[in-house]
């Protein structure tokens, strides 16, 4: 007998930030458990969250995770007041809590999201110690992005 296939996506990623490469060079890359209230889970596994444009803020030893937008169902619970653009507090350990705080205050760099995921139960994310570009540096990366196209094209038709 031949099992039975889910009708669940196998993909664990809930949103994506593709505009960071775009616009920052990312260096270091960590991964936070978020500290969410019942209705910010129901809404993401409905797919209603954004981290475009979404940042993380250090303060008091704490990181929080600034501007992402989770949209509450139409269903919310009436005596629950839903703030969609709310601080929301980041997990992290104090040892990285401290590496963060010097690269953010010594050299210079931001933290940005880049992935929000499920990783079994939880809800993970995926957050870089970036640098922001230059539109000089933009224009060379296109111009490296198309090079290796055309080289590719270029290897593809010479192989016949």
């Amino acid at each position: 007998m031949a099992k039975k296939k889910s009708s669940k996506s196998t993909t664990n990623t809930i949103a994506l930030n593709k505009k960071a490469r775009h616009e920052y060079f990312l260096h270091d890359k960590f991964e936070a458990g978020m500290e969410l209230q019942g209705w910010e889970v129901k809404s993401i596994r409905a797919g209603k969250v954004n981290i475009s444009d979404t940042y993380i803020h250090l303060k008091d030893g704490e990181a929080f995770l600034l501007s992402s937008q989770i949209q509450p169902l139409n269903s919310a619970s009436t005596h629950v007041i839903c703030d969609p653009m709310r601080y929301r507090k980041l997990l992290l350990n104090k040892r990285e809590i401290d590496r963060l705080v010097g690269a953010t205050e010594r050299d210079g760099f931001s933290l940005i999201a880049t992935a929000m995921y499920w990783k079994k139960c939880w809800v993970k994310l995926e957050f870089h110690l970036a640098k922001g570009k230059k539109m000089h540096d933009k224009r060379s990366d296109s111009k490296d992005k198309d090079w290796s196209r055309e080289k590719e094209r270029l290897m593809k038709h010479s192989a016949r």
